[in-house]
C-alpha cells in the first residue's frame, strides 16, 4: 500500500462499508481518495489497454488531420489545440529522452513530428480562414506567437507541478479546450468542412481511456472530472457531425431541384 502524506504507514485501513466493499471500482476511489497517492500509475493489464487504446485513437486523428489538411486544402484541428498538443509532445519527448526514452517517449517524438505537418497545413491554408481579418505579416505573427505562448504554458506547468503531474493535468484542461473549440470551428465554419467523424470519435476515445486508466484506476478525482466533461463536448460534437452528414444529401437533392 502507498501511503497518503499525512497518512502513517502501518496503521489500519479504514472499514468500508458493505456496499461500498462489493464494488471494486467505489472501493477503489474510497481507498484511493483516504489512502493512495494521487495519480499513482496504474499497471493493470487493464491500464495498458486503456494506453493502447488512446495511443491508436490519437494516432488516428493525427493521420486523418493530416489526410484531410492536405486533401482540402485547410486545416483540421483548432490551431490554438495544435500549439498547446505540439509544445506537450515536444517537450515531454524531450524529457523522456533525458531520462532514458522509452515507448511513450518514441510515441511523443512521433505525435510530435505528426503535428509539424499538421501545423503546415496551418500555415500553408489557414491564411485564407483569416485573411478578412489578418494581413499576411500579422497572420504569421501571430502564428508564432500562439507557439510560443504554448510552450509558455506547458513549461510553466512544468515547473508548477513537476514531471509526474504537470503532464497529466496539463493534458487532460488542454483537452478539454480542444473539445469546445472543435465544437466552435464547425459552428465557424457553418458545417463540417474540414472536419471528419474520424476524428471526432478518435478523439473521444482518445480522450476517455486516459480518463479512465488515471480518473478511476489512479485515481484522481480532478481527471475523471476534467475528463468527462470532455466526453460531454466530444459526443455532442459528434452529434453536431452526424446530423450535418444526415442533412447533406437533403441538402444536394434540394440544391438539384432548384430551377
Amino acid at each position: 500500500m502507498i501511503s497518503h502524506p499525512g497518512h502513517r504507514a502501518g496503521t489500519p485501513s479504514p472499514r468500508l462499508p458493505t456496499a461500498v466493499a462489493r464494488c471494486p471500482v467505489c472501493a477503489r476511489l474510497v481507498l484511493g481518495a483516504t489512502w493512495a497517492h494521487p495519480l499513482t500509475m496504474d499497471t493493470s493489464a487493464v491500464s495498458l489497454g486503456l494506453t493502447l487504446v488512446s495511443g491508436i485513437a490519437w494516432t488516428a486523428v493525427y493521420a486523418e488531420a493530416i489526410r484531410i489538411g492536405f486533401a482540402q486544402r485547410t486545416y483540421a484541428m483548432p490551431v490554438a489545440a495544435l500549439t498547446l498538443n505540439m509544445a506537450w509532445e515536444w517537450l515531454y519527448a524531450l524529457v523522456g529522452l533525458s531520462e532514458g526514452g522509452g515507448v511513450q517517449t518514441a510515441v511523443n517524438v512521433v505525435w510530435g513530428l505528426a503535428d509539424v505537418l499538421i501545423l503546415v497545413t496551418f500555415l500553408r491554408f489557414g491564411y485564407a480562414e483569416f485573411s478578412p481579418q489578418l494581413g499576411r505579416a500579422a497572420f504569421w505573427t501571430g502564428s508564432m506567437v500562439l507557439l510560443g505562448a504554448s510552450a509558455a504554458v506547458q513549461l510553466l506547468f512544468l515547473a508548477e507541478f513537476g514531471d509526474r503531474l504537470a503532464p497529466v493535468y496539463s493534458a487532460f484542461l488542454q483537452n478539454l479546450l480542444m473539445s469546445g473549440l472543435f465544437v466552435a470551428m464547425f459552428l465557424s465554419r457553418g458545417g463540417p468542412r474540414g472536419q471528419s467523424l474520424v476524428i471526432a470519435v478518435a478523439k473521444w476515445l482518445g480522450t476517455l481511456a486516459p480518463t479512465l486508466q488515471w480518473g478511476l484506476l489512479s485515481p484522481s478525482g480532478f481527471v475523471l472530472g476534467v475528463g468527462l466533461l470532455c466526453s460531454v463536448v466530444d459526443l455532442a460534437y459528434i452529434g453536431l457531425l452526424a446530423a450535418a452528414r444526415r442533412a447533406e444529401p437533403a441538402r444536394v437533392t434540394a440544391d438539384a431541384a432548384a430551377p
